[in-house]
């Protein structure tokens, strides 16, 4: 998975929970959403297992429920990456809507979870659900299925098809889920927009909820080789044509100098509406940043309080790996360094692969392109989609403001913008980062951040629809 945003990876807690449906076992209740945690995080769905017993698990859950197999589909690359993809049909007024949840999850040694907790059974302790895929994502799987289920078990009748993808592959590679799906069965997934469970969500700061997030943009991954070579020849006869220096000369002048400021209606209205929760210079900066034009001069302040900040305004390039040389005694032949870079969306590999080539400035560093995705635009921000978050979370949470987000990290949305898709990162779940521990030992989530998030999901779709 990449890092994922601040309201999937991270933990949810201190919430002051609405008035949810009791404990009955229907659809509707807790027991029941809390039956599905329990049966995905019991199934293994790491890279050596697959995700096809879960898809098959989920597949039987909605037989039970009614759904004919008509409108259930298994299907993947290989018998262990099976993906399912299920539609509760509607009236047929609008193109349907897609949301998605990825199966699979990180491997999970069982050194330095807590006694008593495997992370392949669910375990409720002081108030928390443990164990592999509670935070990411099993929640936002088991909170499909949930509503879907409840959706169909009260005879509603959506305006428009709503279609379940639930894939395989988002943590170890995305060719065998959302990827496959759009390059083999396009049909079975197209939709007006998507809704992605892997992103967005609620945003905690120092134990206060401050606001709701949608994440409608991210950054694309692209590594580049920075490379000098030369002669070498024996250290005992040092040279001022040195490999190692050479290159180090170029990666010191990387590390004064910035990308130049980017900025979409994403972050422009992200910075708008964080200013009237920021005080000082920093509300002011925000402001001033959200004006046509921004002022750069803010943004380069904004960019100097925090790294959040600096990554959301322009497309960062950091060098993360280094080598040099073949002996301890020879002048180094080559050096080599890897610039890891996180794209803003329109900004092109070739051009930061520019950029970079200018900000080195040597011609005998040669920059190429390692391991590139295809950069993806912005989703734009749709009414329809952003006014339902803000109707529900008034409902959930009173006074919450909500705000759109890019992420610096990447998800199976960007599949599916490169689509065309447009696509939006939506969840119920409140985090705050460091905690919750997400691909780490004793993975958490607090069981009523959990029942929060699946009645947001149900109360959305029904604002929606």
């Amino acid at each position: 998975m990449r890092i994922a945003s601040w309201a999937t990876v991270v933990l949810a807690f201190g919430l002051g929970s609405p008035v949810l449906p009791g404990q009955e076992a229907g659809p509707s209740g807790q027991t029941f959403a809390r039956d599905l945690l329990r049966e995905l995080v019991e199934i293994d769905s790491t890279l050596a297992f697959g995700s096809t017993a879960a898809a098959k698990a989920m597949a039987a859950r909605f037989r039970s429920a009614g759904f004919p197999e008509s409108d259930m589909v298994l299907a993947g690359p290989t018998p262990d990456k099976q993906n399912l993809v299920v539609r509760l049909h509607g009236k047929g007024a609008a193109p349907p809507i897609l949301l998605i949840a990825h199966l699979d999850v990180v491997d999970a040694p069982r050194e330095g979870w807590s006694p008593g907790l495997d992370p392949f059974r669910l375990t409720e302790r002081d108030g928390f659900f443990y164990g592999r895929g509670v935070l990411d994502m099993k929640n936002g799987v088991a909170g499909l299925v949930a509503t879907l289920i409840r959706l169909r078990a009260e005879g509603f009748v959506p305006s428009r098809d709503i279609v379940v993808a639930l894939t395989a592959d988002e943590e170890g590679g995305n060719a065998n889920g959302v990827y496959w799906l759009l390059a083999n069965h396009r049909d079975w997934i197209d939709a007006a927009y998507c809704l992605n469970l892997d992103a967005g969500g609620g945003q905690i700061e120092k134990g206060r909820r401050l606001r709701m997030t949608v994440q409608t943009s991210e950054k694309t991954n692209v590594s580049f080789q920075a490379q000098t070579k030369n002669q070498g020849g024996h250290s005992s006869l040092p040279v001022k044509e040195n490999a190692i220096y050479q290159l180090a000369k170029g990666l010191a002048r990387l590390s004064e100098r910035d990308l130049p400021f980017r900025f979409n209606e994403t972050t422009r209205l992200y910075f708008e509406r964080m200013a009237a929760i920021e005080t000082g210079q920093v509300a002011a900066d925000m402001k001033a940043v959200a004006k046509d034009p921004p002022d750069l001069e803010a943004a380069g302040r904004l960019a100097a309080v925090s790294p959040y900040y600096n990554a959301i305004l322009r497309t960062t390039c950091v060098a993360t790996r280094i080598e040099g040389g073949h002996a301890s005694n020879a002048l180094p032949q080559t050096a080599a360094a890897v610039i890891n870079c996180r794209l803003f969306p329109g900004d092109t590999v070739e051009s930061v692969r520019g950029a970079l080539t200018e900000i080195l400035a040597d011609p005998g560093i040669a920059v190429r392109t390692m391991a590139a995705g295809r950069p993806a635009p912005a989703s734009p921000l749709i009414p329809e989609v952003m006014g339902a978050v803000e109707k529900v979370t008034q409902e959930m949470w009173p006074g919450m403001p909500v705000f759109p987000v890019m992420d610096p990290w990447a998800s199976d949305s960007i599949s599916l913008r490169r689509a065309g898709l447009a696509t939006f990162g939506v969840s119920g779940v409140f985090g705050e980062l460091d905690v919750g521990n997400a691909h780490g030992a004793n993975e958490r989530i607090p069981v009523d951040a959990y029942y929060d998030s699946v009645e947001f999901l149900y109360r959305l779709l029904k604002a929606l629809l």
